[in-house]
């Protein structure tokens, strides 16, 4: 699958493209920052690595897994889960897509491999970024979400779309969906 080389390319429709979300998706609609309540609000409106955000906020560290790639030549794209270390439970569900041409070799070599967290790699190897938050959304998760997140039953969650600058370049896009606080 070709994946477009920029971002005017880019927003969270195209993300699902590459990886339909009619098993892990019921709906998703656009919310301003100011409509994201507490607790999603401190999880998902700030320019900081979900990783981090995720990590601070259930006391644990997290891992990656990869649910499915797509390799272009400079580009990459994966739809990922974030468990906690001690629990394993899922906490963040995501889509991204990489231009690997704006990230270092070492950089590039520890996303391709699938083992850590991208918040973690960036941040690890130093590299100069800006993330901006671009769009919030409101998440009602579909079958396969609901399973990854232990819930009986539909629950409204948020998330985010974000573009990530690394040295000054827009390279990496992300969807970012937190687990939904369960009453």
């Amino acid at each position: 699958m070709n994946l477009p080389a920029t971002p005017a390319d880019s927003d969270a429709h195209s993300l699902f493209a590459f990886f339909p979300p009619a098993g892990y998706l019921a709906r998703m609609e656009p919310v301003p920052a100011a409509q994201v309540p507490p607790p999603y609000h401190g999880l998902l409106v700030h320019p900081h690595h979900m990783t981090v955000t995720v990590e601070a906020h259930h006391g644990d560290k997290v891992d990656v897994k990869v649910l499915q790639h797509i390799r272009g030549v400079n580009n990459y794209a994966r739809k990922i889960l974030l468990v906690t270390q001690r629990t394993r439970r899922v906490v963040q569900f995501g889509l991204v897509r990489i231009r690997l041409q704006y990230c270092w070799p070492a950089v590039c070599d520890e996303i391709l491999g699938g083992q850590t967290p991208l918040g973690r790699i960036l941040i690890q190897h130093n590299v100069l970024r800006r993330i901006e938050p671009t769009a919030f959304l409101r998440v009602l998760p579909g079958p396969s979400m609901m399973e990854w997140f232990g819930l009986k039953e539909p629950l409204w969650t948020y998330g985010r779309q974000a573009l990530i600058h690394c040295n000054g370049k827009p390279a990496i896009e992300l969807v970012e969906i937190v687990a939904p606080e369960q009453p």
